[in-house]
């Protein structure tokens, strides 16, 4: 009986820890908790100005749908230079000094919202503000990446879990003001997100800049070195520092390729709830049931999902799952269009719940392979680069979803699944083939006994 007692207490012990536990004592102590709570109240007031922009530039700027099209399609066109800015500054200043910039950055242009009315001028504070948004997250997860060291996938899940808590925190102050409907309550929900990137600034600024600028993990401290460690390193090839990633052509072939494997974002916020307004019986009612399902299982499983990979293998293999759950999600769209209103709502929810899952293995797989895949000495910039694939998908994932599959009907559907589930496999290949290239080049021949 004692020795059954020990064995289940060892499984017990061997369980990876909750997510409240996980939030105390995230990977990277300290400075980590506090980046996460920054990230949680930057989130909120993200999630307020998300869910009131356009409604604002519509009744109380008084633009019409062609220039909010215009106005948030330019302000994706310039977050697609945010990331790779964000990285390559990142190698040269402190990560935690250009965050603070980032946020003060944010909170000065969404201020000038409250006075900027002419179209022009709105492009230009519009577009700054959403650079500073995507230059803002790429230097968050550089920033995790190097204080959570070898354990940067749980904080990647820690972090997912609580920015989704934080949109659907933001979504819900949004609608109080929405009710109101007033310029002053507009106003209001701006201020909001201001204050929001002020506290994160704040928050920010009382952590520590951490170790090894340009690198991903802290470096280890270096041994005292003997004659023959000297010899080996005088012989060894100097490491390519400065290297560049748009020179590299099988880092951009990753980046290109990792575009489609974000198209699960605007398949969930675009493509279900205008496929169920425009191709389905299903009431408009079920809408908001979208982002519920993705916020409560984000929040639930993404730790979970991030312990089941846990080196670069296994994200190729979860980029291939991606692909397989992605094409079972688009069936369930295009099925939807030929039934009556019941089957059509089982069928959206469930491509909510597909979507979902793809969300969490793009999560884990798509930062991992980004840092694994990336030489260690230049992973600042290469990871700037890496980051752009989900800025153009947010520019031109709705464009393609709207002018091209769903235009097509459910064969659109059909084709877009098969087409991101054979992407995904060449990107399953495509990975394992360089970091087979990675481990060869880092690989080292012993010296020469004398």
């Amino acid at each position: 009986m004692r020795r059954g007692g020990e064995i289940r207490k060892a499984r017990r012990g061997e369980r990876e820890p909750g997510l409240v536990a996980q939030l105390r004592r995230p990977p990277g102590g300290r400075d980590a908790r506090i980046m996460l709570l920054a990230q949680l109240l930057d989130r909120a007031g993200t999630g307020v100005w998300a869910a009131a922009c356009v409604l604002y530039f519509t009744f109380v700027i008084g633009l019409d749908a062609g220039q909010v099209g215009l106005l948030l399609g330019a302000s994706g066109v310039a977050g697609i230079a945010g990331s790779p800015l964000a990285g390559h500054l990142a190698d040269r200043f402190p990560v935690r000094s250009l965050l603070i910039g980032a946020h003060l950055l944010r909170l000065v242009t969404l201020c000038l919202l409250l006075v900027v009315t002419d179209f022009a001028l709105l492009l230009c504070v519009v577009a700054v503000t959403h650079l500073g948004d995507r230059a803002a997250k790429t230097l968050e997860m550089l920033f995790a990446t190097r204080v959570a060291g070898e354990r940067r996938a749980t904080y990647q899940a820690l972090s997912r879990s609580s920015a989704n808590a934080g949109y659907a925190l933001g979504a819900g102050l949004a609608a109080i003001g929405l009710a109101v409907g007033t310029r002053g309550a507009y106003h209001v929900l701006i201020l909001a997100d201001a204050l929001s990137f002020l506290v994160a600034a704040a928050l920010v600024w009382r952590t520590r800049e951490p170790r090894g600028r340009g690198l991903v993990a802290a470096p280890s401290p270096a041994p005292v070195p003997d004659a023959a460690t000297e010899t080996a390193a005088a012989e060894a090839p100097a490491p390519a520092a400065g290297r560049s990633p748009w020179r590299d052509r099988g880092y951009l072939r990753f980046v290109l390729l990792d575009i489609p494997m974000h198209l699960d974002d605007s398949i969930l916020g675009i493509g279900i709830p205008l496929w169920l307004v425009s191709r389905t019986t299903a009431p408009h009612e079920l809408i908001p049931a979208f982002l519920v399902i993705n916020t409560v299982l984000v929040v639930v499983l993404q730790l979970r999902v991030s312990a089941k990979v846990r080196d670069a293998r296994e994200a190729t293999g979860a980029v291939a799952l991606y692909g397989l759950t992605t094409l079972l999600c688009c069936g369930l769209l295009a099925a939807a269009a030929g039934g009556g209103a019941w089957a059509a709502s089982a069928a959206l929810l469930a491509a909510a719940v597909l979507a979902t899952a793809a969300e969490l293995m793009r999560s884990v797989s798509s930062w991992e392979l980004a840092v694994s895949l990336a030489p260690r000495e230049a992973r600042a910039s290469y990871l700037g680069v890496a980051g752009m694939a989900q800025s153009v998908q947010k520019t031109a994932g709705p464009l393609l979803l709207t002018g091209v599959v769903m235009a097509a009907g459910p064969a659109g559907w059909l084709a877009l699944g098969a087409a991101v589930a054979g992407l995904s496999l060449v990107q399953r290949r495509a990975g394992l083939r360089r970091l087979e290239e990675l481990s060869a080049s880092s690989a080292t021949p012993a010296p020469a006994a004398a």
